[in-house]
């Protein structure tokens, strides 16, 4: 019996130790979420000191910068990336108006 409980423990261990890995995906995509977070917050400002901060696409732009920081915290950085060419792509809309 203490076997198994041995045994049991070794397999949560090892599947906790792999989950805080990270997906092989996100691997080298942290500076590219970093540096679209920085675009996308600019690129929203900028369009929200041009009057533009009422719009649906700001909003919208906004709650995915901020989705995109809360993958960033949690090493998400494939859909941080995403979720910043998403926003960035709301703000040029903004801007093209």
């Amino acid at each position: 019996m203490t076997a198994t409980r041995s045994g049991i423990a070794a397999v949560i261990l090892t599947i906790g130790l792999a989950a805080c890995a990270g997906d092989a995906a996100d691997r080298g995509l942290g500076p590219s979420c970093a540096a679209g977070l920085s675009a996308a917050t600019k690129e929203l400002k900028a369009a929200k000191a041009a009057g533009f901060g009422d719009s649906v696409e700001w909003g919208k732009a906004a709650s995915l910068i901020s989705a995109a920081k809360v993958q960033e915290q949690f090493g998400e950085y494939q859909n941080c990336v995403q979720k910043t060419r998403d926003a960035r792509r709301f703000i040029s809309r903004i801007s093209n108006k």
